[in-house]
Parts: structure tokens; sequence; C-alpha cells
């Protein structure tokens, strides 16, 4: 059973979602709450496997009760938020959140993305996450430098590049003629050498440190 955190301020909305996602099986909502500072409580007393946080809350926003979540903890965060190109979701995504949701989004894809931030995944939609980690990553003066990234074999630089384009492991496996377990192994690898939580961190982390150039900064 996911059990699932509602964390927003709009009591329409966590009804609306929690009627969603109780309706499902093996999805189970356990707590809600209606700011920052109500949800790292109802955290750490329930406990959920993912949370689903609204960016804009009254006592403490969204983004810093993310970063206080996921800190130590194996806890998944996904973002709400009523436009997708949103400084706050970048924000988010950096201080750890697995991927965000428009607030509008499809039941299905509701569903979808609780039980992929579940299993371990992060939620990249390629159109959406990439462009914006892009647009506002592309603002930083400059590169972000992590002695990190020279422990990457050249063939683990060219995995992380592919995953910030937004390739799936079986895409990358293609790509580089490799089997869909070894480019797993490869993403695997990465992550644990540059400490990061998910794929959507590796992304953030690609575009800051220039590994990966806006297309309009190359032109």
């Amino acid at each position: 059973m996911i059990k699932v955190l509602l964390a927003d301020d709009q009591r329409l909305v966590r009804a609306g979602f929690k009627s969603i996602l109780d309706g499902e099986p093996d999805i189970e909502v356990v707590a809600e709450a209606a700011n920052g500072t109500e949800a790292i409580g109802q955290t750490r007393a329930h406990k959920p496997d993912v949370v689903l946080m609204d960016i804009r809350m009254p006592e403490l926003d969204g983004l810093a009760a993310t970063r206080e979540v996921v800190k130590n903890s194996d806890v998944r965060v996904i973002i709400l938020t009523t436009f997708d190109l949103d400084d706050y979701v970048y924000g988010a995504l950096r201080g750890g959140a697995s991927g965000f949701l428009v607030k509008d989004t499809e039941p299905m894809e509701l569903i979808h993305a609780v039980r992929v931030v579940a299993r371990g995944d992060a939620l990249l939609a390629p159109a959406v996450t990439r462009r914006l980690i892009a647009e506002f990553a592309g603002r930083v003066a400059r590169p972000a430098t992590s002695p990190r990234l020279n422990s990457l074999t050249e063939r683990e630089r060219e995995v992380m590049t592919l995953v910030a384009a937004g390739l799936s492991n079986d895409e990358i496996a293609a790509k580089l003629v490799l089997s869909p377990a070894t480019a797993k192994t490869h993403v695997s690898r990465i992550m644990t050498k540059l400490d990061v939580r998910d794929r959507a961190q590796l992304v953030v982390l690609a575009y800051e440190s220039a590994m990966v150039t806006p297309a309009w900064m190359s032109t």
C-alpha cells in the first residue's frame, strides 16, 4: 500500500485528490495538511511514502517544507503548482522534490505520478520538466562546480547527459548499444557518486554545471 500525505491550503483541492487516490486499491491517503508546518509534522507522525505538496501555503511554503521533509528520509515529494514554468517549482526540485504536477492534471496522471515516485523514480515529463529546469538553470551567472563530477567516467558523463535530455533507461540503452540493465546500473552509480536522490536532481545538476546547455544559450 502506498501511503500519501496531501498538503494544500485549499480544502476542496485536498478533497478532490483524496477522492481520486483513495479509489485505488494500492493507494491510501493517510493524512492531510493545510500548510508547510503541518506537512512536516504529519510526515513525521504518519511516515508517508509520497507527499503531494502545494508550493504556496501559509505559515511555511512548500519549498521550505520540501527541504525539511526530504532531509534524512526516504519520503518522496511531488510538487503541486498552478503554473508549470514557476521558479518556486525549480527551487523545490533543487531542494529534493522528485517531480511536479499542475493542479488541473488528469486523474490518471495523478495516480500514475504517485506510483512512479513511490517506487523511487523521478517524475520527469520531458516536455515540461526539462524546459522548466533549462529556463531557470540557464539564468545561473556561473556554472556550479562540483568536485563529485570529476569522479564520473566518460561513459557516466555520457549517460548523465542523456538523462538530462529526458531519455529513459531503455532509450539510453538503445542509443549507447547497452542492455537496459547496464544503463540502469550506470544511472544508479552516477546518483551514488553525486549523492542525489533521483533523476530530477541529476537533471538539475547537469544544467547547473553546464554539462547540458539550454538551446537558446548555444545559438
